[in-house]
């Protein structure tokens, strides 16, 4: 095979970010990861995504680790690969918008303690809401990839992303990704996508998706021959399932073919051989469960999810009306129209799925209304591809005025107010930064490592209420 021929289509390896989060809800502690740093380092990864999305939370309240101190650690580790991290636009990590001096701020931080890639996605596809943190990340020296989320419904045809596409460009970014969060996009379908992404633009695209409908490593395989530069995988003991297609296997599948990654299967065998016996521990305590690991099929036929379909069963299943899951999910496609057809992903997919299991419940659409619905309508959030239905606008915020402008420029700078509040155990800026995003789980946290510093026995401590004794 010629070298005109060849095409080699790279890996970003997921196993230290999106495929634990998704298989063991964020919880692989920084010690699980730095033995096996060396070898992945000799793969040749287009990227390993390491941070960002609930990681920071995760490490804070569950873990007890610094997120700043385990994205440094990586970055001594991983001295030959781009390590990639996965930001919420001008939310950042948190679930709300912050100000363009917090957002820029943690950009800042973020590079300068060792990401190389910062992922950029809105929960609507509202690239006002990117543009800040793409200007910081290229001011910083990092690489900007503008991540589209990836959804159904009439407004996101071809030309929808033909067009979105030549955007991103002008917006900056360095390469371009689908967002498939949810595993919606079928084989036949994401050649389509690609090919009039493509026609869109010249920068990279990257494809990232969940193997939760069974479908990932087909509408991988079309992809590639549509033209995808990148895909995103997890080596094997964190693959399938909720998380991405296996590495080992996309790689052995593309042997010999002019798509062929030249990845050493003998150096992804040694790392998955490190991972495996922590698998089998996941699943021995319960951590790993079974029902993420196989295929859900309803994810493809309500177009829901699969992480929202179980938000919806929890809360339905709480009020004892488990019988009306049918009807909720029936109810979800009608609310997602009605507000203007947003993609389902944090926060989105949370807001309407709340509210159709609402308008089910109360047997009337919008009788109640939660507010996150209610900033939505607002425009709190950005603007939806489409224009949301006028009645359910009256029905939700009656006549109150709706934001038409970027949401953050109504937010005024807010770094000097989240050091005063935390000046009492902040110690550097990155303190501030988590202060900022998670205000009372970076506090238990600092407390936290303030009675580790002072020798204080925490089996004795009262660490559930945050109090520990002098």
């Amino acid at each position: 095979m010629s070298d005109i021929e060849r095409k080699p289509v790279k890996i970003t390896e997921t196993v230290l970010r999106d495929a634990h989060q998704s298989l063991i809800a964020t919880r692989m502690p920084i010690e699980q990861m730095l033995p096996i740093v060396d070898t992945m380092d000799k793969v040749g990864y287009a990227a390993v995504e390491c941070w960002g999305g609930a990681t920071f939370d995760s490490c804070l309240r569950f873990l007890k680790e610094d997120p700043w101190v385990r994205l440094r650690k990586l970055k001594e580790g991983f001295k030959n690969t781009p390590l990639q991290m996965l930001l919420r636009g001008q939310n950042l990590l948190g679930y709300s918008h912050y100000a363009d001096d917090v957002v820029e701020a943690f950009v800042a931080k973020s590079i300068e303690n060792g990401i190389d890639i910062i992922r950029i996605f809105d929960c609507l596809n509202d690239l006002r809401n990117l543009e800040t943190s793409v200007k910081a990340c290229k001011k910083y020296g990092g690489k900007a990839q503008i991540a589209l989320s990836y959804t159904l419904g009439g407004a996101y045809d071809d030309e929808y992303w033909k067009r979105i596409a030549g955007e991103i460009e002008s917006l900056g970014a360095d390469s371009l990704c689908i967002k498939d969060m949810a595993g919606l996009l079928l084989p036949y379908e994401a050649d389509k996508l690609v090919r009039a992404l493509k026609s869109g633009t010249k920068i990279p695209i990257e494809l990232h998706t969940h193997y939760t409908s069974g479908v990932a490593s087909m509408t991988y395989m079309k992809a590639i021959e549509a033209g995808v530069d990148i895909i995103d995988c997890a080596i094997s003991p964190f693959a399938l399932g909720t998380s991405q297609p296996a590495t080992e296997v996309m790689v052995e599948a593309l042997k010999g073919t002019p798509y062929d990654t030249g990845y050493d299967q003998k150096i992804l065998s040694k790392i998955a051989d490190h991972f495996r016996p922590y698998r089998e521990e996941c699943l021995e305590s319960g951590l790993m469960s079974t029902k993420v690991l196989g295929v859900n099929i309803k994810t493809l036929m309500y177009q829901v999810p699969g992480g929202m379909l179980s938000n919806l069963t929890k809360q339905l299943s709480d009020q004892g009306k488990l019988d009306k899951l049918e009807a909720v999910l029936e109810e979800v496609p009608r609310v997602r129209k009605d507000l203007g057809e947003p993609p389902l992903v944090t926060p989105s997919s949370q807001i309407v799925g709340t509210q159709a299991v609402m308008n089910v419940l109360m047997g009337e659409r919008y009788k109640i209304v939660p507010e996150q619905t209610k900033d939505l309508v607002r425009g709190k959030y950005g603007q939806t591809i489409k224009p949301m239905d006028p009645e359910v606008v009256k029905k939700c915020i009656g006549d109150e005025e709706r934001i038409t402008c970027r949401p953050a420029d109504l937010i005024e700078p807010q770094m000097d107010k989240f050091r005063e509040e935390c000046k009492q155990w902040a110690t550097c800026d990155e303190d501030v930064l988590s202060y900022a995003l998670f205000p009372q789980v970076a506090t238990d946290f600092f407390k936290y490592r303030e009675a580790q510093k002072s020798g204080v026995d925490l089996a004795k401590a009262d660490t559930k209420n945050g109090a520990y004794p002098a």
